[in-house]
């Protein structure tokens, strides 16, 4: 790392201190990455994100006696720019798909490695959401339930585009707006402006929950470019 190069900057949530004291230290080693501040009160956090305006939010997923999913909203809707990664799940998690509603960009299980760690706080402050792969069917299963019960409406007025449904087909691969720009031959704006109109017209609000809906939803109807 340069020294022109801007650090990771990151408030860490936890309510257990041996802990949120051990990763802060952990992140410390980490030349590109700069903790602002480490707190167990929710009230607190959520005011340091505020001033502060992070990179990424750390919050562990079992905080005792705080709304661990009330914060992500908090921070999603009054900071936006600020990322919020959950740590601590494990692979039969229940409420993945509210967590992904409520704004969280990414996960971490509670037996990742240092190096799934950082890799993880590093994709999603470049702006790529990450799902372990242990809650992958979890939470494709939760939203496509969501999706049937909620979306049916929408569904039957929808048409996509010959190019958003290839846009679709990529996200659900997983690909980022880059390599969905190198594989379908457009530009990244290009990509980004079919991405926005596939939320839109889904009525979703994450390309988590448009990549869970494509694999859940089948073949729909399309219209031509």
């Amino acid at each position: 790392m340069t020294s022109d190069e801007k650090r990771i900057s990151l408030v860490l949530v936890d309510d257990n201190r041996l802990l949120r004291e051990g990763l802060a230290a952990v992140i410390h080693t980490q030349p590109d990455l700069e903790v602002l501040a480490v707190s167990a009160d929710v009230e607190e956090a959520l005011q340091t994100v505020r001033e502060s305006s992070p990179d990424v939010v750390l919050l562990d997923f079992g905080l005792e006696d705080h709304d661990s999913l009330g914060l992500t909203a908090m921070v999603h809707n009054e900071v936006p720019g600020a990322r919020v990664i959950v740590m601590g799940l494990d692979p039969l998690q229940e409420d993945v798909a509210s967590y992904i509603r409520s704004g969280a960009s990414g996960f971490i299980m509670k037996d990742a490695s240092l190096e799934e760690f950082f890799a993880t706080i590093r994709t999603v402050a470049g702006g790529v959401e990450v799902l372990p792969r242990a809650l992958t069917s979890s939470l494709f299963a939760q939203i496509a339930h969501h999706a049937v019960r909620s979306k049916a409406k929408v569904l039957e007025s929808v048409r996509l585009t010959n190019r958003e449904r290839q846009v679709i087909d990529l996200l659900g691969e997983g690909l980022s707006n880059k390599e969905i720009s190198a594989r379908m031959n457009i530009a990244v704006h290009t990509v980004k402006s079919h991405v926005h109109n596939v939320l839109e017209k889904l009525a979703l609000r994450s390309r988590l929950e448009v990549a869970a809906f494509t694999h859940a939803k089948g073949d729909s109807r399309d219209s031509p470019d």
